[in-house]
């Protein structure tokens, strides 16, 4: 059931009537009916991996919190008759029980995820070694649909048991409340990837009708589907032209998809996210941001402090901090600084963390070459800017009215964009020697002149279609401008203005129908980060 489809709409609606009419302690028990039903229109079988998912995180997480509990109990009776060495050795001998626990819990999880995901990735790979080495059988290849929102309620429900070892959550006990932490069907798609103790207090608690909190959600919601249909459901036509001829649209047209998809996909996936959030916002419920104004960015670890942030958040507090303070990491740090100096040996080991953490991610976003050189080149970008940073402290105190003035940050953030983009448009092209080759035909090329002409036409970008993509992008811009320059959110700024606030609600409803790409004949898409 696509976001954008009736049948969605018509589910929520359902939904937002049926949530505050039954009995507030049963509003729990109907989201988690909504989110069962929503994934179940995704295919029955699909339901038996966020099941069981499901059930062995919380068993899992029940037990960790148990020897927890159990441990601290025991300390408590015995804190008289222990000495300090055995206590130490006590703590020392329940932490690597619970660590056990946890370790099997996020074998399974993760195991579940990687066979669904990796698994043909994986295999073909070893077909292609064993080729260059003559061999002719081939390992045969399982073909598995990826369940909805795998890498989603997978990396949340893994969260949350990392977070209960850790003791930062409490474990839940009731199965059924569970159960709706990890399906909850707004951020099943898409995320926001949340946190137990800031979403699980919302869901299981209860919620009154609030008027101008319910239309601020439909405001929100709104929004979305104005990014989705009207900018880039727009931009994907004239996209999938020019991906569908790679010899035919070089040069120019590459340039011209690398600056589209950057457009397109952050009107696809903020427009998601906006969706998401407003839907939440309807049920009293606040979700994370997930965006905060990433292409006013000016270097590419503040892009990425800035996109997709419950993603990167994850990967930082999961994967890179307890890589770079665990103890073989400490070993290497050790011997690094005897072998190359302490100024060199102390950053190899936050090289390595920083490598793996954005394999990872490059990995996750999907189960292919291209995603993994993603992750790479976007680590490398990241590395080579801390090394430069000597070199860019110097350039601000040499030039300072240069470096602190408005066109000089203008300029540092379109070379962030441009980056960006570039580094992106392996995402579209799917295939890492071609994505290449069309960066370098886009310097030796010169076919610009073809922008121009009827080709734009032919493409599906005319006119007509142009004209509404770009008025609509800078009506995002400029309502982003605003946000950033009031440090708040628009609907709380036009909340003591509800003329105005309701006409420009009923503007936006308008635009969407007049100039959003749906109805007969439209091929549908979902969103793009559905797929991962």
């Amino acid at each position: 059931m696509l976001f954008t489809s009736y049948e969605f709409v018509a589910f929520i609606c359902l939904a937002f009537l049926l949530y505050y009419l039954v009995p507030k302690k049963a509003q729990w028990a109907l989201l988690l009916l909504a989110s069962y039903g929503f994934y179940a229109f995704s295919g029955l079988s699909n339901l038996i991996f966020i099941v069981s998912t499901t059930l062995v995180t919380w068993g899992v997480g029940l037990w960790v919190s148990k020897i927890r509990r159990a441990s601290e109990s025991y300390l408590a009776i015995h804190k008289e008759d222990l000495t300090k060495e055995e206590k130490k050795a006590y703590k020392a001998k329940e932490k690597k029980k619970s660590f056990s626990v946890l370790c099997l819990g996020l074998a399974v999880g993760f195991g579940i995820l990687a066979v669904i995901k990796y698994t043909g990735f994986a295999l073909s790979n070893v077909n292609s070694i064993l080729g260059t080495f003559g061999v002719e059988q081939k390992l045969s290849i399982p073909d598995f649909i990826l369940p909805l929102g795998i890498s989603f309620y997978i990396f949340q429900s893994m969260g949350y048991l990392i977070d209960v070892y850790r003791g930062r959550a409490e474990a839940e006990k009731n199965i059924a409340k569970f159960a709706l932490f990890v399906s909850f069907f707004p951020q099943l798609i898409q995320g926001p990837i949340s946190r137990h103790s800031d979403l699980a207090p919302q869901l299981y608690g209860e919620h009154s009708f609030n008027g101008s909190a319910f239309f601020s959600g439909l405001q929100r919601m709104a929004w979305g589907y104005f990014k989705k249909l009207v900018i880039a459901d727009r931009i994907l036509v004239g996209m999938k032209t020019i991906l569908g001829d790679t010899a035919e649209y070089r040069g120019a047209w590459a340039l011209l998809l690398i600056l589209a998809y950057s457009v397109e996909i952050y009107a696809d996936f903020t427009g998601g996210i906006d969706i998401t959030i407003g839907i939440a916002e309807c049920f009293g419920i606040k979700l994370k941001e997930n965006f905060n104004h990433p292409f006013t960015s000016k270097s590419t670890k503040e892009y990425w402090n800035r996109w997709h942030i419950t993603m990167g958040s994850w990967f930082t507090d999961y994967i890179f901090y307890p890589l770079s303070v665990c103890r073989p990491m400490q070993s290497i740090s050790k011997k690094s600084r005897k072998l190359f100096g302490n100024a060199i040996g102390k950053r190899i080991p936050v090289y390595i963390a920083t490598i793996v953490t954005w394999f990872l991610t490059g990995l996750w976003h999907g189960a292919a070459w291209n995603f993994i050189v993603w992750g790479l080149l976007n680590c490398l970008v990241i590395l080579v800017s801390q090394e430069l940073e000597p070199l860019y402290q110097k350039f601000r105190k040499a030039f300072p009215r240069l470096s602190s003035s408005k066109p000089y940050g203008a300029f540092m953030a379109a070379r962030t964009f441009l980056l960006m983009g570039f580094i992106r448009s392996l995402d579209c092209y799917r295939d890492v020697p071609t994505t290449f080759s069309m960066w370098l035909s886009v310097f030796t090329v010169g076919n610009y002149g073809e922008l121009f002409s009827g080709k734009m036409a032919e493409v599906g970008f005319d006119a007509a279609n142009v004209i509404i993509i770009v008025l609509a992008t800078a009506t995002v811009c400029l309502v982003n401008a605003l946000l950033v320059k009031k440090g708040c959110d628009l609907r709380q700024s036009l909340a003591d203005k509800p003329f105005l606030s309701y006409s420009l609600f009923a503007l936006v409803i308008v635009a969407i129908i007049i100039f959003g790409a749906y109805g007969a004949g439209y091929d549908a898409s979902d969103f793009i980060y559905g797929q991962f």
